[in-house]
């Protein structure tokens, strides 16, 4: 059976995730975030629910649906642990990798949103675009070589494309 692919609107994210839990979408499976910062309409990041309805029928084994709301700069996103109290990992991850500001988490500790997977000190959020990799700044991509360079004669068949973290020419000189 296909997966159900829907999307609530920042507001009425937490309804819609309580919504598909009563509608037998039970099983917590992941929640995570895609940078689209790219898009010159509604620039942001995808916040992202994949949820199972483990119940098996006749026609089918189990259901899937992902969820999907846009988070703009300077919004957040409301916590959905008191719907799926194993969302606290991932939205403190998505917190750290992507830089999502989470409202109303608990995880039961008291603690708060805090760090994850990161050394203590680290500045950024790996998982955005416009992150600067340090290590691409002082060696070559390893993709950077397109069909048609180096030992082949071929002539090149795709366009060169920068990979995601790679610095642009202000970030710095080689000969530094």
């Amino acid at each position: 059976m296909p997966e159900v692919r829907l999307t609530a609107a920042l507001e009425e994210w937490v309804r819609a995730v309580g919504d598909a839990r009563d509608q037998g979408y039970v099983f917590f499976d992941w929640l995570s975030a895609v940078d689209q910062h790219d898009d010159a309409e509604q620039p942001g990041l995808d916040v992202l629910c994949h949820l199972l309805d483990p119940t098996p029928s006749p026609e089918r084994d189990q259901r899937t649906l992902l969820l999907r709301t846009r988070v703009a700069d300077g919004a957040a996103l409301r916590s959905i642990t008191g719907v799926f109290a194993g969302a606290a990992w991932h939205e403190r991850e998505t917190h750290e990798m992507f830089g999502v500001e989470v409202e109303g988490f608990d995880d039961g500790s008291g603690l708060g949103m805090r760090p994850l997977l990161l050394p203590t000190g680290f500045e950024g959020h790996p998982l955005r675009k416009s992150f600067v990799l340090a290590s691409r700044a002082t060696k070559p991509w390893p993709g950077g070589k397109e069909p048609g360079e180096g030992h082949s004669t071929r002539s090149p068949s795709r366009r060169r494309v920068q990979a995601p973290g790679v610095p642009g020419p202000e970030w710095g000189s080689e000969d530094e």
